[in-house]
């Protein structure tokens, strides 16, 4: 039952309960299908640079809902995160003492190049007592707890640990409170790359319970102990002020709580958490989002996808966001969801998904006021679930519009390929031309093909139209003339010397100038961004593959 669905059979994702079962836990067959099978993507800057964080906090009605079936489940409107690209670090949290992050959700995120971290939690009197048992039994007793929860991330190859203990404790269990988490981010450095344990704002170095709000004295002596500390929500802005002085050069790993639901004495919440976010980064702080779910939970499904692209636009001017760094970059902009699944344009199976597992590399999710819009179009998809929407107007006199969907950052290979798939809806869809634009970070020695070619101004590269795919890639860039069901399909080339990778965007431009404004909605299928050299070369072969767990029903 821990590992199957009852009722289904089906693969589950699931918790632990109690001090018993986390010493017990051991590595099993069943639980293959929790192990993430998505490496965490590189980014930069690296998680570890010096400047402000975002961290979510995923709270929802307990957690373990439709997102435990890891092979996807008929949900009708679920819930999905997808700006990435805006986040740092993203924590599954639930009241269970030890909660293992859904595999689905740790695929997502690494896939977005952002660590996934579990909870581990202690509350009430069952949490005095559990931590009695471990914290004041000794080192030999913490040390198996911290071997037992680095184990498990590693094991189910997820990022790391948020330390919750909600309770009063002992003289001698709050005495061996630092040693514990020290060893646990040891342990936790030691077995996972990039690991982190985060220590949550609230027993005291004299083991009373009480929420600080800040990094004081009180607390300090945890903080010093591990990667970081999420404050509690009700903070003022001395307090902020105060917490700055004394983290000194770790202000970065200081997440400073916000509640979306706006509970309790707190600055901002719901649409207004801008103000909060304001007021940290002012500070040099990190923020800890706490329940952006509020969105789903408060707001309704019906029109989720519309509020949380407003919810996130209204914090974007705050949230340094990270870059794509490795190539190939290919995506069809999935969520995870649908009310159909699409294959090649053409919808093959009506009826409600959701996997986050299938959820693609999502973009950046860029708006400007009244002129340009970028939302996710559940109705029609090239491969998968959804579609990118841009829809926008072209000013009178200009020619074009440039949406920016990814920033890279790394060197550009001698050769790129590029596809894109592509609709134009709307009245006149032959009044727009649709194409990609590669921009690279200035320097005096990028050039674009051959030596005697000037630098481009400003670094912008329109790849070279390719109506054929080159020989020997045909099978691989089929895309090149494969557009079906109204979707248009492009080829390009472009060869680069000397220069670095910066941004890819998408450019509309109208057929014939005109001195009115012109409206559009074009439809992204599907992007694709390849080093021909990797490309050409032939894959690996795989060698003995076994396959086990098939059940037929």
């Amino acid at each position: 039952a821990r590992y199957f669905d009852t009722k289904t059979t089906e693969p589950i994702s699931f918790f632990l309960s109690g001090l018993e079962e986390l010493l017990a836990w051991q590595p099993n067959s069943n639980d293959d299908f929790n192990v993430s099978a998505v490496p965490l993507a590189k980014r930069q800057p690296p998680l570890h640079s010096r400047r402000p964080r975002t961290l979510v906090c995923h709270d929802m009605r307990g957690g373990y809902l439709e997102d435990r079936f890891i092979q996807g489940s008929a949900t009708r409107n679920p819930y999905v995160f997808y700006h990435w690209r805006y986040i740092d670090i993203f924590v599954y949290f639930s009241h269970h003492t030890v909660t293992i992050p859904p595999v689905v959700w740790t695929n997502a995120a690494h896939r977005n190049s952002v660590p996934v971290l579990g909870t581990f939690i202690t509350e009430w009197t069952d949490g005095e007592k559990l931590c009695e048992a471990f914290l004041a039994g000794g080192e030999e007793a913490y040390g198996a707890v911290a071997e037992q929860l680095a184990r498990i991330a590693q094991h189910y190859c997820f990022d790391g640990w948020l330390v919750n203990i909600e309770n009063t404790l002992s003289a001698a269990a709050v005495g061996n409170l630092p040693h514990f988490l020290r060893d646990l981010t040891a342990r936790v450095h030691s077995a996972v790359p990039g690991g982190l344990v985060i220590w949550y704002d609230s027993v005291l170095k004299d083991g009373t319970l009480k929420w600080q709000n800040e990094l004081n004295d009180e607390n300090r002596m945890f903080f010093d102990a591990c990667d970081g500390l999420f404050t509690n929500y009700n903070w003022k802005e001395e307090q902020l002020e105060r917490t700055q002085r004394l983290a000194g050069p770790r202000q970065n790993d200081i997440y400073v709580g916000v509640d979306v639901f706006a509970r309790g004495d707190v600055i901002g919440g719901g649409f207004d958490t801008d103000k909060s976010l304001r007021l940290i980064r002012q500070y040099g702080l990190s923020a800890a989002i706490f329940a952006p779910g509020w969105v789903y939970e408060h707001l309704g499904k019906e029109n989720f996808l519309q509020n949380e692209n407003r919810f996130w636009g209204l914090l974007a001017e705050y949230l340094p966001t990270h870059s794509i760094c490795t190539l190939p970059l290919t995506t069809s902009f999935c969520l995870g969801m649908g009310t159909s699944t699409f294959l090649d344009g053409k919808d093959e199976e009506s009826g409600p998904w959701y996997n986050l597992s299938a959820q693609d590399i999502q973009p950046l999710y860029p708006e400007h006021q009244g002129t340009l819009s970028t939302s996710c179009c559940l109705q029609d998809a090239w491969c998968g679930g959804s579609s990118l929407q841009l829809q926008g107007t072209i000013p009178p006199g200009e020619e074009r519009v440039a949406v920016r969907l990814f920033s890279l950052q790394m060197p550009a290979p001698p050769k790129l390929f590029l596809t894109l798939l592509y609709k134009l809806e709307g009245p006149q869809p032959n009044d727009f031309t649709v194409a990609l634009e590669v921009t690279t970070w200035d320097s005096g020695i990028c050039f674009e093909g051959n030596p005697t070619s000037l630098p481009e101004p400003n670094g912008r590269y329109h790849p070279r139209f390719l109506p054929a795919p080159p020989p020997g890639l045909a099978k691989l860039l089929t895309a090149c003339h494969r557009g079906s069901h109204g979707w248009t399909s492009r080829c390009y080339e472009l060869e680069l010397q000397d220069c670095s990778l910066r941004d890819l965007s998408v450019i509309v431009s109208r057929q014939q100038p005109s001195s009115q404004e012109t409206s559009f909605t074009c439809l992204l299928g599907e992007v694709r961004v390849l080093d021909s050299a990797s490309v050409a070369a032939s894959p690996p072969q795989v060698h003995s593959v076994v396959a086990s767990q098939i059940w037929w029903q």
